[in-house]
């Protein structure tokens, strides 16, 4: 088996564990395997947001604990929108609002995960802003890198200064994507990520795939400092934490999800998430097995779609697992995260934020696309399973 010895703790991008035989061809032609004893195979928490605690099998149609008794009213800025509407935007008033998240009741450990990152609930302040209303698509990406020439992390080799300890045929551009494949134990999320040559956001699922007639599904394979460079040359910057959810929660408080407490109003799918046995199969019941091309769901109440499932969000936040305990009892204004990162699960490893689950969000391993829920990432890390949208300021 390929091995990956020891990697230096300021990672260029993971390198992680094929569990099964790849389905675009065979390991040692795609995947770097790394094994148990290797450090780098905990690198796989680089690329990823969910892991279980506390397996119930429970349908979350429930609503916060007390009726979310810890969140006030959002109170909204009084603020004309601006007459001057950037194209793809829409206007976020800005105001006051309750940040966070708490356990729902009923629900094992907050949906099979503690939420222990998301609490305390914290009032904040945020002033108006423009956001995507969608998430970076292909199509707008690839009008980025024409102009630019730029070549994102998934696509750079990395080099034997960054890792002298690896072999040079593991040194192949790629980046981690999903497989789905039999398991008998979710707490072993190595089984189903891995790290394939030749993955990259042209090539989602490998270099045996492509994006052809897909300029409208969201960008992925797409590290932190990518989705930074897209957004600095369209004039845009990506959100603060603080933003996305003010953003996301379409001024409600406290609602379990963006659309409300029920995770199917009326029998209606609301996001994009995964529907079958996780991570064998994807049935698609509401209507995808993947990843979905935007706006293919309702949008939120300021006209925001897909803030909830289909593809995990970059924030521009460093990531502390304790920085809300720092905000608790007091009104935050604009808050731009902690000045540093720390994951105490992995912390020599520098991650920001992301938020609203992705496609392979589910009741069975990981509800992080519920409202004031959070994910992390390392920032030079890119998956199948990550995008991000920009928001951009009024003057």
């Amino acid at each position: 088996m390929k091995k990956i010895d020891r990697l230096p703790p300021a990672i260029f991008f993971s390198l992680i564990v094929c569990g099964i035989p790849n389905i675009l061809g065979s390991c040692s032609d795609h995947v770097t395997n790394i094994t148990s004893s290797d450090s780098g195979r905990s690198k796989v928490d680089a690329a990823i947001s969910c892991t279980p605690n506390g397996l119930t099998v429970i349908d979350s149609t429930l609503y916060m604990k007390g009726g979310g008794s810890e969140f006030k009213k959002t109170i909204i800025n009084q603020q004309k929108v601006p007459a001057a509407m950037p194209p793809g935007m829409v206007w976020i008033p800005g105001g006051e609002f309750s940040m966070g998240a708490i356990n729902p009741l009923r629900m094992s450990e907050g949906g099979h995960e503690s939420m222990d990152d998301a609490r305390p609930v914290h009032r904040v302040r945020v002033n108006g802003f423009f956001i995507d209303a969608t998430e970076v698509t292909n199509g707008e990406f690839a009008a980025f890198v024409k102009a630019t020439g730029y070549i994102t992390i998934a696509e750079t080799k990395p080099t034997k200064e960054e890792f002298p300890n690896a072999p040079d045929a593991n040194l192949v551009a790629g980046s981690v994507v999903f497989t789905p494949t039999a398991v008998a134990d979710l707490n072993d999320h190595y089984q189903w990520w891995n790290y394939i040559h030749g993955a990259d956001w042209k090539h989602p699922q490998g270099p045996l795939s492509d994006i052809a007639g897909k300029d409208d599904y969201p960008v992925v394979h797409v590290a932190w400092e990518d989705a930074a460079a897209y957004a600095k040359w369209a004039g845009k910057r990506l959100p603060t934490e603080a933003e996305w959810e003010f953003a996301a929660r379409g001024g409600k408080a406290g609602e379990l999800y963006a659309w409300g407490n029920q995770l199917r109003p009326n029998g209606k799918w609301m996001a994009n998430t995964y529907q079958g046995k996780f991570p064998e199969y994807d049935i698609g019941s509401d209507g995808f097995a993947g990843i979905a091309p935007v706006k293919q769901f309702p949008a939120n109440a300021y006209g925001l779609y897909d803030v909830a499932g289909n593809v995990w969000e970059w924030c521009s936040d460093w990531y502390r697992q304790d920085y809300y305990e720092s905000l608790a009892g007091k009104i935050s204004e604009n808050p731009k995260g902690p000045s540093d990162s720390y994951d105490p699960a992995e912390p020599d490893q520098k991650k920001k934020v992301q938020r609203g689950g992705s496609f392979l969000c589910t009741d069975q391993y990981c509800t992080r696309y519920m409202m004031g829920t959070r994910g992390k990432g390392e920032y030079r890390s890119a998956s199948n399973h990550v995008g991000f949208r920009c928001v951009k300021d009024i003057f």
